[in-house]
């Protein structure tokens, strides 16, 4: 790969999230007739978000229900909620959710309303936490930050990508449902969206989502209209990370234990980490197992793997280290055909620099048009804060049909 942008420039704390969880990753148990079995979150009491009527005969991507939704604070944009049949990370269909918001204004006539599929962070495991609910009871961190694409007449597609069992860590799994949140967004009657260019944008662990539907898309949903993505903050390769963080008290473990819970419930036969907790490690779980971020930070803060676990052998479990790299954009073969956008900080100790890197010259390699763009003098949060306006306007040309550059 040649030279990336380099930008003396010097974004949230998923990172830490994905990091943490991963010294608990090789969390498989190695003791046999352990009974212990993966923490599932509460479901829900609202059965629009797991009423499976029609799920077996749906295609990926088809609508099953639709309701329409006050949306107001956002900038008096309309809003919908969307039900539709997604699949999980083993092929089995599964309920998937995504919110949708128009804005007020109207576009001119025989012009398509650009749609922006947003995946936003999500360092939780409870029903409440997923976007659809979270974005309207202050648990989003990044809703204000809708209200940037909204006032420029996009349209806004919002999924709950960690899926029906909120699978936090599942990178795989939040690519299909984002790409089966955009059929079935695009299908449905009334919003005006059937033609409109989409494109696709996160940071940290939107980014996962983010980067995994690009790189699915050519197979999974070759029909879409994706005209670019901005992944930013990317945590490229979750076993490397893992090893970053050990088994040492850390003071967002909180996090990266929540991205193994939720692992866990996604791969329940082969990332089994609950039979190797310790009391302490069993009572930690069963508490944060339908929590937020806020709470899993607090309460997982300065906690370590060693503390909590009966061993100490987390990463050298083969099957636990395969959910990870299956995970792991980094490990995945397949690359995206439409432009994109990525962006990170040189200096980040969580989502380290070198697997990213090795994503784009990969990309580069496969003849992906990519721009990538290094903030050397940052970690993991400045970007976040400095890097979507550029990404955002990376988008606005494609949109308008701007051929994208490559620095590859």
């Amino acid at each position: 790969m040649g030279p990336s942008e380099r930008l003396s420039r010097p974004m949230p704390a998923i990172a830490v999230a994905m990091a943490c969880l991963l010294a608990l990753a090789g969390a498989v148990a190695h003791a046999p007739g352990a009974a212990a079995g993966p923490a599932f979150a509460m479901p829900d009491p609202d059965a629009f978000y797991h009423d499976v009527t029609g799920l077996s005969d749906a295609e990926p991507g088809e609508v099953l229900r639709a309701r329409e939704i006050d949306a107001a604070v956002y900038g008096g944009a309309k809003g919908w909620q969307v039900a539709f049949r997604s699949t999980n990370s083993h092929g089995e269909p599964i309920v998937g959710v995504t919110t949708v918001f128009l804005p007020p204004a109207p576009m001119p006539a025989n012009a398509a309303r650009p749609m922006l599929s947003y995946q936003p962070i999500v360092n939780a495991l409870g029903s409440r936490c997923a976007p659809s609910r979270a974005l309207f009871n202050l648990e989003q961190v990044e809703a204000p930050g809708l209200l940037l694409p909204l006032q420029r007449g996009w349209a806004v597609n919002i999924p709950d990508h960690l899926g029906p069992g909120n699978a936090y860590g599942a990178a795989r799994l939040g690519g299909m449902i984002t790409l089966d949140s955009i059929r079935a967004v695009q299908s449905l009657p009334g919003l005006g969206l059937e033609s409109s260019p989409v494109g696709l944008a996160g940071y940290s662990g939107g980014a996962m989502s983010t980067a995994w539907a690009a790189a699915l898309q050519p197979e999974y949903a070759p029909e879409l209209e994706i005209v670019g993505a901005v992944q930013g903050g990317l945590p490229a390769d979750l076993e490397q990370m893992a090893e970053v963080i050990g088994n040492e008290p850390h003071p967002g473990f909180g996090l990266g234990f929540a991205a193994a819970i939720g692992l866990e419930r996604e791969y329940p036969e082969r990332f089994r980490m609950s039979p190797e907790l310790n009391p302490e490690g069993q009572l930690l779980r069963d508490f944060l197992s339908n929590e937020c971020r806020r709470s899993i930070l607090l309460h997982g803060a300065f906690r370590g793997a060693a503390q909590l676990t009966r061993s100490q052998g987390w990463l050298g479990n083969s099957e636990a280290r395969e959910v990870l790299r299956e995970n792991s954009i980094r490990f995945f073969e397949g690359v995206p055909t439409i432009p994109v956008y990525m962006w990170h900080g040189r200096l980040d100790p969580l989502t380290p620099y070198d697997g990213v890197e090795e994503v784009a010259e990969r990309y580069c390699a496969s003849g992906s048009p990519l721009t990538f763009v290094t903030y050397d003098v940052a970690e993991h949060l400045i970007p976040a804060a400095l890097g979507f306006n550029d990404a955002y306007e990376y988008l606005a040309d494609r949109f308008r049909g701007i051929p994208a550059r490559s620095t590859c």
